[in-house]
């Protein structure tokens, strides 16, 4: 059986997250996200980044971006992205399916900055007469594998703030973009420069599920009717708050994300070694190196990855993405066939 570099939710979850489901199964809770776990998985968040923020579990990622996206804005505002960007390219349009309009700005690194919104704002002032550019849009770590640092941050919420935009950072691998080694980033930082963020769990050791912090006071009342309307309450909330518990218990959340940062770069740097280009310089658990289309044959008889993008006849660029339980073997396989190859 081949091993997968395709995504980093081929496992299923930490084994501390099943203990913990098999070990509470009988107890009884109350419904819809008030039960114990929960609640303590909450507080939790809370204490890391030391805010009250309002916090909701929801079980996937798409579902996250939909419900504050739907939730933030007017029916006539819209969405400012990179063109790279999840909402964009991997949600089958489910953000305009609730009226909201997409705005995308092309990106080598998938990263905006406010030279990057301003001829956007300029374009849209003809007033009543074209959509409102409200919230931007943001991952970290990118869907390119690339980080914010702080400095980016700050001035990318300053603008947003006195342009009276909303920032909202999709964070389906934010363990992995505050672990990168160039990360001066952290989730306390994040919460004070945005209005609205998620923690990814699908991505970094959970069954399912992504926790929405929403940090903007403006935009906290009656969200749970949204979640409500949308189907996204779980009935049974316990399973997303024990997931979150045992996530954020003595950092375990970082722990992974930094060991899947760890597998990928063991990979980049033995491709560097023999001279490999990349698609884009990254330091998290996604590369994006370019290869000949042979070389990329002869990987793929032991490896599954996505060809990412035809760089002409004879090269491609391919993505490889590790997980929390990407053991060493399968990686040090690779690189030993990289190292016969180059």
């Amino acid at each position: 059986m081949k091993f997968s570099f395709k995504n980093d939710y081929s496992e299923g979850c930490h084994p501390n997250i099943l203990t913990a489901l098999l070990n509470h199964n009988s107890d009884q809770q109350a419904g819809y996200g008030e039960d114990q776990y929960s609640l303590e998985a909450k507080n939790l968040i809370r204490q890391k980044i030391k805010s009250d923020s309002d916090i909701y579990f929801v079980s996937g990622g798409t579902q996250a971006n939909l419900l504050v996206i739907s939730s933030i804005l007017k029916p006539y505002q819209c969405v400012i992205s990179a063109a790279t960007g999840h909402i964009l390219n991997n949600e089958t349009g489910a953000i305009e399916a609730t009226g909201h309009k997409i705005l995308s700005i092309d990106k080598e690194d998938g990263k905006l900055t406010p030279e990057d919104i301003i001829p956007v704002l300029e374009n849209h002032k003809n007033i009543p007469h074209q959509v409102m550019p409200k919230l931007v849009y943001v991952s970290n770590s990118t869907e390119l594998g690339t980080v914010y640092t702080l400095t980016e941050l700050e001035k990318l919420s300053t603008f947003c703030k006195e342009n009276h935009l909303y920032i909202f950072m999709d964070g389906a691998r934010m363990g992995h973009g505050l672990t990168a080694e160039i990360s001066d980033l952290t989730l306390e930082k994040v919460a004070q420069l945005t209005d609205v963020f998620y923690l990814g769990g699908t991505k970094n050791g959970a069954l399912i599920g992504e926790a929405i912090v929403i940090n903007n006071n403006e935009l906290r009342q009656d969200f749970a009717f949204n979640i409500k309307q949308r189907g996204a309450l779980l009935a049974k909330g316990r399973l997303l708050g024990i997931q979150f518990l045992e996530l954020m218990k003595e950092d375990l959340y970082f722990e992974l994300a930094a060991h899947a940062n760890r597998q990928a770069m063991k990979i980049k740097k033995a491709l560097k070694e023999r001279g490999v280009k990349f698609l884009s310089d990254t330091y998290t658990n996604q590369i994006f190196p370019i290869l000949s289309n042979s070389l990329i044959e002869k990987l793929s008889e032991k490896f599954e990855f996505y060809v990412w993008k035809k760089i002409d006849d004879d090269f491609s660029a391919i993505r490889i993405i590790t997980s929390w339980n990407t053991a060493d073997e399968p990686v040090d396989e690779f690189i030993e066939i990289i190292k016969n190859e180059l």
